[in-house]
């Protein structure tokens, strides 16, 4: 390497609060490690970690460290990525954080897709949920984000925004599969399997509940949008998701998605980010125009079924 192990050990460090921890994710003794951060501190004239009982946590003058030693070590990443590319013929890198959803759905398609133009790029990929998809993209571990319910983040810059409402799925042959919006008063009378209480999607359905005058009582809530899918094509309940996490389900027939009515109807917010301060390469920037293009695609096809209403959904 073209930099010191101390960069690598006060990463993990700064990751894990943990010498213990680092250690044994680097194969490293802990001596070894504390005896560099020690070595360090001495060089700099000031502590970087505050030792707990429990672990470490990052001084201010840490944080300052940490900042630069990891837009070092991209940097280093993106050399070693040139690199390869002269023996591999590598074009570019894209590193990606989605939902577990929009991973098995339509993400893959659009990569496959975006792969056969151009072969020579590397994808990694990363599933996160909820609020921890922006955690990657601020640290540097990947470049780009894509997820619902985002919040307003420091060093989060939006490269685009779609706003998704959630609906309700059903099996195909259900009795309530009727053209247009549902009514949720007929939803809370079937079984339902739904998302886990505290994530970002349990809380868009609870809001679309609210009006109701009735306590809603899942009969299973997990966390898995797959095995929602999956419970619901096997007759085991209704669910509620949004249109993009079952356009292929219902393009091949073994799902059906139906809006709900208003007042209910709620929008679940799609972003597409980036961090505020790191530009982006060349094959990151071509694949994230390549995918919004898609993704506004698939939007006015959602539009034309009428799951989505015309005025409901704009790209940045």
């Amino acid at each position: 390497m073209l930099h010191s192990r101390k960069l690598l050990y006060i990463n993990e460090i700064a990751r894990s609060g943990s010498i213990r921890k680092a250690a044994a994710r680097l194969n490293v003794a802990s001596s070894a490690i504390n005896r560099q951060i020690l070595a360090l501190e001495e060089e700099m004239g000031a502590p970087l970690f505050e030792r707990l009982p429990r672990g470490l946590r990052l001084t201010a003058a840490g944080e300052l460290c940490v900042e630069h030693i990891r837009e070092v070590l991209k940097n280093y990443d993106r050399l070693e990525g040139r690199i390869r590319s002269l023996r591999m013929q590598q074009a570019g890198k894209v590193r990606l954080v989605t939902t577990v959803g929009l991973a098995a759905g339509p993400l893959a398609e659009i990569i496959s897709r975006f792969q056969s133009e151009h072969p020579r790029v590397f994808f990694q990929i990363r599933n996160d949920a909820g609020t921890m998809t922006v955690n990657p993209v601020l640290s540097g571990e990947v470049d780009i984000g894509l997820g619902f319910n985002i919040p307003p983040t420091p060093g989060i810059r939006t490269l685009g925004n779609f706003d998704i409402p959630i609906g309700v799925v059903l099996p195909r042959g259900h009795r309530l599969i009727a053209p247009g919006p549902i009514n949720l008063a007929d939803v809370v009378q079937e079984r339902l399997v739904l998302a886990q209480q505290g994530t970002s999607l349990r809380d868009v359905i609870n809001l679309a509940f609210a009006r109701l005058d009735v306590h809603v009582e899942p009969v299973l809530e997990t966390n898995a949008s797959e095995m929602l899918k999956k419970l619901v094509k096997s007759g085991a309940g209704l669910t509620m998701l949004n249109p993009l996490d079952v356009i292929t389900e219902c393009r091949n027939g073994d799902l059906v998605f139906r809006p709900i009515a208003e007042p209910h109807a709620r929008q679940q917010p799609m972003k597409l980010f980036a961090r505020a301060r790191a530009p982006l390469d060349a094959a990151t920037s071509l694949f994230v125009e390549y995918l919004l293009a898609e993704l506004a695609g698939l939007v006015q096809e959602l539009q034309v079924k009428g799951h989505i209403a015309s005025d409901k959904s704009a790209a940045n």
